[in-house]
């Protein structure tokens, strides 16, 4: 057992821990009151293994009620899952604020830095179904339940601050396109095809989306490295009345970190589930993930001051325009107690607000209000659905509403209605007043069209900004993305159109994507004739904004990294005993990962015990790789190809790697790391072993140049087009 699994284990139990909820369980299953089995009414069931027949080898009865209520309770046990964002993950934990926001808004979460507000959050997938892999290229979904002494507040976002399209009229279209296609219900979780593409390409108002799609956001390293955005534009109103708009930003302690697309696709083969098991082993493991809630506060009187429209979800407001202030934190500290019955049944709404926020006129806001309540009928059975513990606010509830599938209040007396005068001969009556949620008075411009304001026009300016903002890497990732989609699109014009908007993002970006796929060069004149397009381009202050980049986010912090040491037989054991000592102080988590389950006997004859193998457990787990010393043990593994593959492949992925003593030959055989005085970025090398006390400052040396490394998340500069993994 590993330093960080052994202080885990020893820890109290506290108040909302898991593993107190886990022990109170196995006490009420292993003590001599063993619980009977009831039907759903508490009748006891004399044999759950048998249904009611006529004769040992007869036709079952029609009357056995308790096989009856078994097989229809299990034949209703699935709902239907959520038309998008199906497959998704979430956690129990609590928000505070770090001071008095009563200057901007009503909203009592957000004034006493002393109260903290239980939360429920879920993270998801958009596109594919609740059974695709976890870590396909896609939006991901980030929505927080405020449960609040004023009501149930929902943060419904994603984690990409803008989206496809300005108007809801056109979210139907926009999924339709990006699901699986109709006629064959290919591919699963993926916009790599026709249908997907030819609606982007003749809707150039999705530019600015694609671009942050196509980039490492939308392959996230963990769910708890991801930043959260509310996407629209919405309002702050203080107890005055007084307005400000704001947008919403979720920022996690750890940094912003992303997958590499080959590792990507290969943890969706070896392991679908990796960012639910991450988030769900880091809650067990008291790794609690911490995001800061930041906000973007616009004054009323400013809000046609950008060059763009504060209304277009397709726009964000750069922070060097108006900075990100970090007004509270976030931590998830308590995973689920049952998955259907909190992450599949919970339901968020963006119409669930408190006094002191509200809605702007965004279009697409404005069509998901109506949305997710039909939304939650269909899903969870009928309008009862707040009534579900997960959804159920934790302040008095009171109205008139009635019946209806799954009611579960009880509500007594005779009176359902509003006014009246039955209760206590007293006329009751609301008609208004100053108490509870006002929307804010808006002017609101006459007359009705179906029509966009043509400040919506511009598609193009921002995604410019945010392909300039890009460090080199990430620019190759982004051309790498639309390569490898748009090379699955089988209609060339489709290709040619797509690439023909890209122009105006970036001409050379443009390019480089057109180099590979067949056809004809880039023509931005032709976009400009389609419609949709506007010969419209907005002045934007800034050419660049280094908070759009993932770059250097982060505090270099390597806590609950994950480290692989591989090994075999004769491996040097006392110098792997003092690095890993120096790692794991750092927080990180190493695991010994060999040939074979059980142990490996070192050079010393000592038994190391083995976590995982090559085959069960590959690189593409691990954040770093360490080679200890040992010459029998290096020799083992480089004779091993799983182990040369190993390396070669979190090498390829630019992944931290350390190699002591012979493990350094292990890395000259394969190219890497030859001369230790110029190793390539993120390869530590240390020729000689740390095998006794004596160089515990060597071992120390090598731990925190490791750990430096770990802590830079990738090292995309390295140069690995020929590294066959």
């Amino acid at each position: 057992m590993t330093q960080q699994n052994k202080a885990a284990a020893g820890r109290r139990p506290k108040a909302g821990d898991p593993s107190q909820a886990k022990q109170e369980q196995l006490a009420a299953f292993t003590s001599d009151n063993i619980p009977q089995l009831t039907t759903n009414q508490g009748l006891q069931i004399p044999d759950n293994h048998n249904s009611l027949k006529a004769g040992v080898r007869g036709p079952t009865l029609l009357e056995d009620f308790i096989l009856r209520e078994k097989i229809t309770h299990f034949d209703h046990e699935r709902i239907p899952e959520r038309v998008v964002h199906a497959r998704g993950a979430a956690a129990h934990g609590y928000f505070e604020v770090y001071k008095s926001m009563s200057q901007f808004t009503a909203a009592e979460f957000l004034q006493d830095p002393a109260v903290k507000t239980p939360v429920f959050v879920r993270f998801s997938t958009v596109a594919g179904s609740r059974g695709s892999a976890d870590t396909v290229r896609d939006v991901r979904g980030f929505a927080v339940k405020f449960y609040t002494q004023q009501g149930n507040y929902d943060l419904v976002g994603n984690n990409i601050p803008v989206f496809f399209i300005q108007d809801a009229m056109k979210f139907p279209d926009l999924i339709h396109a990006v699901k699986a296609e109709p006629h064959n219900e290919i591919p699963q979780a993926a916009s790599a095809h026709d249908s997907f593409w030819d609606f982007a390409s003749l809707m150039p108002e999705s530019t600015h989306m694609l671009m942050w799609a196509m980039s490492d956001r939308a392959i996230p390293r963990s769910l708890r490295m991801m930043e959260g955005f509310g996407v629209h534009t919405f309002r702050f109103v203080n107890a005055r009345g007084e307005s400000h708009f704001v947008k919403f930003h979720w920022k996690p302690k750890l940094g912003i970190h992303g997958l590499a697309w080959d590792e990507a696709q290969k943890i969706a083969g070896k392991d679908p589930d990796f960012h639910r098991r991450d988030l769900w082993e880091s809650i067990e493991n008291g790794n609690f993930p911490e995001w800061e809630l930041g906000v973007q506060m616009i004054p009323q009187d400013k809000e046609h001051a950008f060059g763009f429209d504060l209304l277009d979800p397709t726009k964000l407001v750069p922070e060097e325009m108006v900075p990100v202030q970090r007004i509270g934190r976030m931590v998830l500290n308590r995973n689920p107690d049952n998955f259907f019955a909190e992450t599949e049944q919970v339901a968020f709404h963006p119409g669930h607000v408190v006094p002191g926020i509200d809605f702007s006129n965004d279009p697409l806001l404005q069509g998901r209000l109506f949305s997710y309540t039909d939304t939650q009928i269909s899903r969870l059975g009928g309008a009862n659905f707040h009534e579900l513990p997960i959804n159920k606010a934790v302040c008095p509830v009171h109205n008139f509403q009635r019946d209806g599938m799954h009611r579960q209040t009880i509500a007594r007396g005779q009176v359902a209605y509003e006014p009246h005068s039955l209760i206590d001969g007293k006329e009751f009556r609301i008609d208004g007043g100053s108490a509870g949620f006002q929307s804010f008075p808006e002017e609101i411009d006459p007359p009705k069209v179906r029509r966009r304001s043509p400040s919506f026009d511009d598609h193009f300016t921002q995604a410019r900004l945010f392909f300039n903002s890009q460090s080199v890497a990430e620019k190759e990732h982004i051309v790498a993305a639309f390569r490898f989609e748009l090379s699955k699109v089988d209609t060339p014009g489709v290709r040619q159109r797509m690439v023909d908007n890209l122009a105006h993002v970036d001409e050379k970006l443009a390019r480089r994507v057109a180099e590979v796929l067949g056809i004809n060069a880039p023509d931005a004149k032709a976009a400009a004739g389609r419609p949709g397009y506007r010969d419209h381009r907005m002045t934007m202050p800034i050419d660049e904004s280094p908070a759009l980049s993932m770059q250097d986010t982060g505090d270099g912090s390597v806590k609950t990294r994950k480290v692989a040491i591989v090994v075999a037989d004769g491996i040097d054991s006392a110098s792997l005993k003092a690095v890993r000592e120096g790692i794991e102080q750092a927080g990180a988590k190493c695991m010994v990962i060999g040939p074979r389950l059980g142990t490996v006997a070192s050079a010393s004859k000592r038994q190391v015990d083995v976590d995982g193998t090559f085959a069960n457990m590959p690189s593409i787990m691990f954040d770093a790789v360490l080679v200890p010393a040992g010459a029998a043990g290096v020799a083992t593994l480089q004779a091993n190809g799983d182990a040369l593959h190993f390396v070669l492949e979190a090498y390829k992925h630019c992944k931290a790697i350390c190699a002591i003593g012979e493990g350094v030959q292990m890395l000259s055989s394969l190219g890497i790391g030859s001369d230790p005085k110029a190793a390539p970025p993120g390869v530590v090398v240390a020729a000689t072993p740390v095998t006794n006390l004596g160089d515990a400052t060597a071992a120390l040396q090598i731990a925190q140049d490791f750990v430096a490394a770990i802590g830079k998340h990738r090292h995309w500069e390295r140069a690995v087009d020929g590294v066959p993994a």
